[in-house]
């Protein structure tokens, strides 16, 4: 696997990303030397983790943007023959056992968006995995009336946490952001307290902006 050095300016991050445009998964993966999966059903972050290493993001899992040197999160999104964004995009997990004194101008939702590389790749279910191509991406920051719809749904959201009432909150709420389960089954079970502060176990969950939201975004661009 070849690795790359982070960008230390949003122009060098925009002059590597003009580099993916039209490449397919297969040329960017040859190039960095990575294996395409065969079965992309168990693979579900390997084109975020090709786009990653061939950018130089460097945050990994960590609760910080992705290129940390710049201050810049990656989001690929993957699209439908329409041109239109496929599936609603993970922001970050929850902390549910630790809400207490959170508020949104510090919160890693915050950070995460407040300057975003929107990467769209072809998601095509009769397109070849290897052959799916990447397009134009494009560098993005909240304006003032964004940002405020985000506020008001993290803070909708987090405030029914904070009160033990997880089991209000359902994907339906929230005008931008909404709050969904990161695992599919009872597996992997996280920490919560129900609204007489007992603990207890539930799925994890995560942030995720809507599809419409992103298409917004994608068509001011």
């Amino acid at each position: 696997m070849k690795y790359t050095n982070p960008p230390d300016s949003e122009q060098e991050l925009l002059a590597k990303t003009g580099q993916l445009a039209g490449k397919s998964l297969g040329q960017v993966a040859r190039e960095i030397k990575l294996q395409v999966p065969s079965d992309q059903i168990h693979h579900k972050g390997w084109i975020g983790k090709l786009a990653e290493l061939y950018l130089g993001a460097t945050a990994s899992n960590l609760a910080e943007p992705d290129f940390q040197l710049i201050g810049v999160e990656l989001k690929t999104v993957p699209m439908n023959k329409h041109g239109n964004p496929k599936e609603s995009t993970y922001v970050c997990t929850i902390n549910l056992s630790d809400t207490t004194g959170v508020q949104w101008e510090t919160s890693i939702v915050r950070k995460k968006l407040s300057r975003v590389l929107w990467l769209p790749v072809e998601a095509e279910p009769t397109i070849p995995y290897s052959q799916r191509r990447f397009g134009t991406a494009l560098l993005w920051s909240p304006g003032p009336d964004q940002e405020s719809v985000l506020q008001n749904d993290w803070e909708e959201i987090m405030d029914l946490i904070a009160t033990g009432n997880l089991d209000q909150v359902s994907s339906s709420q929230g005008r931008y952001l909404q709050i969904r389960p990161k695992a599919a089954s009872g597996v992997a079970l996280g920490k919560s307290y129900t609204q007489d502060g007992i603990p207890t176990t539930t799925l994890p969950r995560g942030f995720y902006l809507r599809a419409s939201f992103t298409r917004t975004i994608l068509s001011e661009g």
